[in-house]
């Protein structure tokens, strides 16, 4: 997972007001994404010290943030609601002298812009606001229906996932508590590929998130480590230097995961989506495959990589074959670029399934993770265009 999110308690609130809940690289000019009425995309200035943003408004509607690093760090910048914590749109992993773009559908309100260099700590704020435009951000006619299809199937799907994720989280936490490991450990990463298929949704209710998906890797001072990654570094301990949870710990451990993980299926109850989240979702979850799955740092003990990389792709899919209707009629030529690329990562994924699941990511050689790093980032490239296109 990416870790480096700022807290959010208001996920549904964010979904109402047609907030995003991840990024986008490009912006096509037929889009009609702008910064300030008729100005074009607003730019961003981000270094190591600072986060300068081309305007403190702009008009409601389409929204582009064209974002540069101009520091030695690493950035990300956010796009957030007026109580500084509601994530309303991001865009991750913005090297030194790169530009990326977030697009957003903004509604009037007040927000905060923030970069975050070397991707910690609360960022470098300043205030924004959008004001009302006139601008009719409503579909009609058929456009309407495919839209309302599109976010009524992508919600039941996130329903069914959270779903399916509860059942075999409990499953799994019995085994685990009852010390029956290699069961706990065959089923450890199938039932997390329900948590990684909707991951940029379940990572929105920031709050939950760190609970239940903390690399210990990304332990700041004074965090306390909770979730899946403590149980598998339980299940697959390192050969020296490591002290296996108790009974106690284990039942404490198993206790607050389950409890979570009921909450996060009770907060997806009512969820509703727009065509910009469920397609910046799609990029997100590509985004997910660059910074942690192809990098085998996701699941650095058991080394069950693969599978989520699959569940990533899988909700990349869902989310993009969704909005297919929509897209055909706006950019057919962007649709077929999608599908062949799916295609080819997905082919290519298939040469290390192994039974049901995959082989671990440590027997992989490098020229193995190289092809599934450039196929990844092959479609991520027209990924990137979808929610402008959609929008």
């Amino acid at each position: 997972m990416s870790l480096r999110r700022l807290l959010t308690t208001a996920v549904v609130a964010t979904f109402a007001t047609g907030g995003l809940s991840a990024c986008t690289d490009n912006a096509p000019a037929s889009s009609g994404a702008t910064g300030t009425a008729g100005s074009g995309p607003l730019t961003v200035a981000a270094s190591d010290t600072e986060c300068r943003v081309s305007a403190e408004s702009a008009g409601s509607g389409n929204l582009v943030f064209s974002v540069t690093n101009n520091g030695s760090k690493v950035n990300e910048f956010y796009l957030l609601g007026e109580d500084g914590l509601r994530i309303i749109g991001e865009v991750e992993n913005i090297g030194p002298g790169l530009t990326r773009d977030l697009v957003v559908r903004a509604v009037p309100g007040s927000y905060f812009t923030a970069c975050k260099p070397g991707m910690v700590g609360e960022g470098i704020r300043s205030a924004f606001t959008v004001t009302d435009s006139g601008a009719d951000m409503s579909a009609t006619g058929a456009d309407k229906e495919l839209i309302d299809q599109a976010n009524a199937q992508y919600a039941s799907y996130v329903k069914d996932q959270t779903e399916q994720l509860k059942t075999k989280t409990a499953e799994f936490i019995a085994l685990y508590k009852a010390g029956k490991d290699d069961e706990a450990r065959a089923l450890y990463a199938p039932a997390r590929v329900h948590w990684e298929r909707i991951e940029p949704v379940a990572e929105s209710f920031g709050d939950l998130d760190p609970k239940m998906d903390l690399r210990e890797a990304d332990l700041e001072p004074g965090q306390k480590w909770t979730g899946w990654h403590v149980i598998e570094k339980d299940l697959w301990p390192p050969s020296s230097g490591y002290t296996p949870l108790t009974r106690a710990e284990r039942g404490a451990m198993a206790g607050q995961l389950m409890s979570d993980t009921g909450e996060l299926y009770e907060r997806t109850r009512d969820i509703t989506f727009t065509t910009d989240q469920i397609g910046n979702g799609a990029k997100s979850l590509l985004d997910e495959v660059a910074t942690g799955k192809v990098t085998g740092e996701e699941e650095i003990w058991s080394h069950t990589d693969l599978w989520d990389f699959q569940a990533n792709v899988d909700g990349a899919r869902v989310a993009w074959e969704g909005l297919r209707p929509i897209l055909k009629k706006k950019d057919a030529t962007l649709d077929s670029q999608i599908q062949l690329r799916m295609s080819e990562l997905q082919k290519l994924l298939d040469q290390h399934k192994k039974g049901d699941g995959f082989v671990t990511y440590d027997t992989l050689s490098k020229a193995e993770v190289k092809q599934l790093s450039d196929a990844v980032n092959a479609l991520s490239e027209p990924l990137s265009k979808l929610t402008a296109a959609v929008i």
